[in-house]
């Protein structure tokens, strides 16, 4: 087995996306040389690695990234990944290379590349190499693969977590600067917790399956590993995207907020387990407390259906999938499976066809009563993980440990839910201790939100590089994102007005108050009930203080909908130049209307409304 300490570092360790683009703008003809010191900090002895990229795999994707920028005509604008390194677990194909699902006599040479992949790639990303796995992505610890068990990042002789352990490992130590997994009961949250790193997991169908060696297909999500939220959701939305394809993909029906609101309410379970370990059990409760002082409602909830449903994944007809997935080789050849993988599977054939519809209608119902449970909510947060184990512990109690790992992860894809594994502290012991914020799908964008908050709330290093999250990186924007519209409000619908309602029921989320260039006025309409302003772009106008909310896009039709004459919606610009939509007005409803620009806004002037008159 490697330690983590057989690597050389690179002068590229741990940097972040805006690092590396900020290199290559720096340096845009430094591709090969870059890449060149990124692989020299390499080692095929470390087993977190099933396979580096050879010379001409590096050169051939150098030689395809060098004409996507020639067709840009050098701009990297349209590449934001452009050189950037990262690694694939070994369960999703890349065109040439060998996929073995840490499973040797099941490998075979890809002909293609995984949709994710190719659509990294054709953001600029360099894939490097492909990393270890429990076989078959068949666990949540990392110790079962042919390859060896991976090591915790930061103590050898704990777990790194699984399956996707290799993914974990090489980004915890800043070797990628991301990395995919894949995350079915847990597999891309449990690994980010054990090794103080970001873990999304997203609602299942927006990254596409095609060519990712299945676990559970009705339940498989591809996930992402990064050193900040931010680089996580980038990444989100550069893979991400219906795939015709893929039978399981999803069109994302864009209604989801894309923000926490501003007054969250998270559900926390009502019963905590942690199997004995009490430094879990405390740093959980250090990041309640960090959580309630930071202005957040903690609700206790029903744990009970989200445990049901979390015990169905490896304690019911659903392991009968596993089974369907692993096919041949179990059949065949099942001397050359991880004897406990081969045992998960085989149980798999002690169910019938009745069972599985049992287990179906079971899991419906439970998923149901999860669903509603969360409604009210911004998220539930749970520990990433009640305890961790060590190696040793591990080759005792192999199927248990990994169970008990399992309890806050196992129901996630089964109820349909999108989850977030944050880092949250170092333990007493030095091990990484993380919180997990679970949602609705398509919730992913609104959990990112509060994540880009909370990580730089603290003073966590990244991952095990020991660097510290740099100041700039907490200005890094979210992605534009497509699934909604961000609207300037001036009148009934601001904050605590009488319209706001129409904003806030549809899952609208207040992003700034700010205000419109110095070229409009504001005018009191007449008899509008309830009262309501019109916003005039005009000679002699001033600065009128606008709220700017994001309202997701399949929403927004039936909010303009509900929008009467003589008000619409235009485009208005801003003091800082950037161009939104907005509520604007038709200049003959003026002509009755009261001028109130001097009030600079419509909030001041129903305050002087209020104020009793002076005599």
């Amino acid at each position: 087995m490697a330690s983590v300490s057989d690597t050389v570092a690179s002068p590229f360790r741990g940097f972040t996306l805006r690092e590396w683009q900020q290199h290559y703008r720096n340096a845009p003809d430094s591709l090969r040389t870059t890449l060149s010191l990124v692989m020299g900090g390499l080692s095929q002895n470390d087993n977190a690695w099933i396979y580096l990229a050879t010379p001409e795999q590096l050169e051939a994707q150098i030689l395809h990234l060098e004409t996507l920028r020639a067709q840009a005509e050098g701009s990297l604008s349209t590449l934001p990944l452009f050189g950037v390194p990262f690694a694939v677990k070994d369960n999703m194909d890349i065109a040439g290379w060998p996929t073995t699902a840490a499973c040797p006599a099941f490998a075979y040479t890809a002909e293609t590349d995984a949709t994710v992949i190719a659509r990294l790639k054709a953001k600029g990303a360099i894939v490097i190499g492909k990393t270890n796995l429990d076989q078959f992505a068949t666990g949540l610890v990392g110790t079962r693969s042919p390859f060896g068990a991976v090591a915790n990042t930061f103590n050898p002789d704990y777990v790194s977590g699984g399956s996707s352990s290799g993914s974990a490992s090489v980004l915890a130590r800043g070797l990628v600067a991301f990395s995919l997994g894949t995350d079915t009961a847990g597999s891309g949250r449990v690994p980010a917790g054990f090794n103080n790193v970001i873990g999304l997991k997203p609602t299942k169908g927006w990254l596409s399956n095609t060519g990712v060696v299945p676990a559970c297909r009705l339940n498989d999500s591809v996930s992402i590993f990064a050193l900040t939220v931010a680089d996580a959701q980038a990444v989100a939305h550069a893979a991400g995207g219906y795939d015709a394809a893929d039978a399981y993909s999803r069109k994302n029906p864009h209604t989801a907020p894309v923000a926490i609101s501003p007054h969250p309410r998270f559900a926390v379970p009502d019963s905590l387990e942690f199997f004995g370990d009490a430094l879990a059990e405390f740093e959980f409760d250090q990041a309640l407390e960090r959580l309630n002082s930071s202005g957040i409602t903690l609700v206790p909830v029903d744990f009970t259906p989200f445990r049901e449903l979390a015990e169905q994944l490896y304690y019911g007809a659903w392991v009968a999938e596993r089974t369907v997935a692993v096919g041949e080789i179990f059949e065949e050849s099942p001397e050359a499976m991880d004897p406990v993988v081969r045992g998960i599977v085989a149980n798999g054939l002690n169910y019938t066809a009745c069972d599985a519809w049992r287990a179906e209608y079971l899991r419906a119902e439970l998923s149901r009563k999860i669903n509603l449970t969360l409604e009210g909510f911004d998220a539930l947060v749970v520990p990433t993980s009640p305890t961790i184990r060590t190696q040793q512990e591990l080759v005792q109690e192999p199927v248990l440990y990994n169970s008990q790992f399992g309890i806050y992860t196992n129901f996630t894809n089964l109820a349909d839910l999108s989850a977030l594994a944050l880092p949250s502290s170092l333990r007493a012991d030095g091990l990484p201790a993380g919180i997990t914020l679970i949602a609705p799908a398509w919730h992913d964008d609104a959990l990112a939100s509060f994540g880009r908050h909370w990580q730089r709330s603290l003073s966590l290093p990244l991952g095990a590089t020991g660097r510290a999250m740099k100041s700039e990186e907490f200005m890094t924007s979210a992605p534009v994102s497509a699934a909604s519209v961000r609207i300037a409000v001036v009148g009934a619908h601001l904050t605590g007005m009488p319209l706001n309602f129409q904003l806030t029921s549809r899952n609208a989320v207040r992003v700034e108050q700010t205000t419109t260039a110095a070229t409009y006025k504001l005018y009191a309409l007449a008899n509008t009930q309830p009262p309501k302003p019109g916003l005039v772009r005009a000679e002699g106008g001033s600065a009128i203080i606008v709220e700017l909310w994001d309202i997701p896009l399949a929403r927004f039709g039936e909010f303009v909908a509900e929008i009467p004459a003589p008000l619409g919606i235009g485009s208005l610009e801003l003091a800082d130049g950037r161009i939104v939509k907005g509520f604007i007005c038709e200049p003959w409803a003026t002509g009755e209307a009261t001028d109130i620009t001097a009030f600079g806004g419509w909030r001041s002037y129903i305050q002087s409304l209020k104020s009793p008159v002076k005599s």
